[in-house]
């Protein structure tokens, strides 16, 4: 399974290796300890170059790159004006302890406040990526507001550090939950599979707002700090809030005093074809964390939009928390570049066109032709396909938490025929970088087209 905090590590290891990638993988085996895998069971993938949407193994063979790794490299690989811009920083300055002001660490902020939807008076706290900046934007929250808990929904992810786990709501919270981290889950809307017995969107919003404010009042309002939503949910099924939702929730934490957090790490800088995807529903959070898009994961880069309101907060009161590499000289370079690229190349409008026109259409199409696919929904370059065993039922191609032969054969269909998937449970991803051409798209497709019919053999339905 690939996932938003996993590496790709599921391809078997070829009968035949280059010497270099022989040394690799061995150097790798010997003393690499992987995230989220069972040590003595995965066999990664060499990878010895990558440029834009594609990625190259060690035995030159070309991968079209329809994960962005983790969702990350929105826009493609070794992008030459970003790639540049790294090496101009490194020859000035390789990195400056947080207290100190530098050029692209000032203007990196200030480019994100000035794309960020928040109002005058905005700053930006930097962090080295997502898991951190929810650790402290929940801390931010906790301590504007002088309450303990966190309402955080369990189709969601929020990274892997103490605090960001404990409020993801899939299954990697299992084995780390502490049942001490004053988090509650609650459910947020999902037509497709709608634990409100909703049957339009409207509906599924109206009851799931009705729904949380229950939980709001049941848990006690006064001990509630936030409210943390990704605004698209992207590890957890890629599932765009229904009309109204996200100002509803808007309004009710603006009831009850609550600070409300939208996690943009996934969803923002251009994946879903605006800066922040907010923007498609006209709210303004308190906080925002960001992360992955903002450089394409070139430095590990991260940080939380934090409103004028709690800023004030922290103007006489020190705030308790920092990161030695808060702010890298690097990192903000590669931010800067990336943010500039962003706009003279308008790969903001082009993600949003490629989404509508191509990938769409054509993920659409092959839900015409397989019947394994339940549902298709997305936006930009941010889509996922729901997988069933039964479209009546709604079956799903695999267990929640785990996989299945006709998951994993899809995989491995998908690498045959020269394509990068993103799984998770019984979803597709498709999440190629912003970038990527049309040309590549209907590659992809036609690469996905022959994978899937492995996966319809598993069909059951009628």
């Amino acid at each position: 399974m690939s996932t938003d905090t996993d590496t790709d590590l599921v391809m078997t290891v070829p009968a035949t290796r280059s010497a270099e990638g022989t040394a690799i993988y061995d150097e790798d085996r010997a003393y690499v300890f992987h995230s989220w895998s069972a040590q003595s069971l995965i066999s990664p993938m060499v990878i010895t170059r990558t440029e834009g949407s594609y990625v190259w193994d060690d035995h030159g063979r070309r991968y079209l790159d329809f994960s962005s790794q983790l969702v990350n490299t929105n826009i493609g690989h070794q992008h030459p004006k970003v790639v540049a811009a790294i090496a101009e920083q490194a020859a000035r300055i390789c990195t400056i302890a947080p207290q100190h002001a530098n050029e692209h660490r000032s203007r990196a902020a200030r480019m994100v406040v000035e794309r960020a939807p928040t109002a005058e008076g905005t700053k930006i706290f930097f962090t080295n990526g997502g898991a951190e900046a929810v650790e402290h934007a929940v801390r931010m929250a906790r301590l504007h507001t002088g309450r303990p808990k966190v309402l955080s929904a369990y189709r969601s992810y929020h990274g892997g550090t103490t605090t960001a786990i404990n409020l993801t709501g899939d299954p990697r919270r299992w084995s780390n939950d502490s049942g001490t981290a004053g988090v509650s889950h609650f459910f947020g809307p999902f037509l497709y599979r709608s634990p409100f017995h909703a049957t339009t969107p409207a509906e599924e919003s109206a009851r799931a707002l009705e729904y949380l404010e229950q939980l709001v009042q049941l848990e006690g309002p006064s001990t509630i700090a936030a409210v943390l939503l990704e605004t698209i949910p992207g590890t957890a099924g890629i599932m765009p809030p229904p009309p109204g939702y996200l100002a509803g929730v808007r309004a009710l934490c603006d009831r009850y005093g609550i600070v409300y957090i939208a996690d943009e790490v996934m969803c923002g800088f251009g994946r879903a074809g605006k800066w922040f995807a907010t923007e498609y529903w006209d709210v303004v959070p308190d906080l925002i964390t960001f992360a992955k898009g903002i450089n394409s994961g070139y430095v590990p880069l991260g940080g939380v939009v934090v409103s004028p309101h709690i800023v004030d907060t922290f103007a006489e009161r020190p705030y308790p928390g920092g990161l030695t590499y808060s702010g890298h000289p690097l990192a903000c370079a590669s931010a800067v570049a990336t943010m500039e690229a962003m706009e003279s190349e308008r790969i903001l409008e082009h993600a949003t066109r490629i989404g509508e026109e191509v990938i769409g259409p054509g993920l659409r199409d092959l839900a015409e032709r397989h019947p394994v696919i339940g549902e298709v929904r997305g936006l930009a370059v941010f889509w996922a396909l729901e997988l069933v065993t039964d479209r009546t039922t709604k079956e799903p191609l695999a267990p929640y938490g785990s996989s299945s032969p006709a998951m994993d054969g899809l995989v491995a269909a998908c690498k045959q025929g020269g394509l990068l998937p993103l799984t998770n449970f019984h979803r597709l991803h498709v999440v190629p970088p912003c970038t990527v051409s049309e040309e590549e798209v209907r590659e992809g497709l036609s690469i996905l087209d022959q994978a899937l019919s492995v996966a319809d053999a598993a069909y059951t339905g009628s």
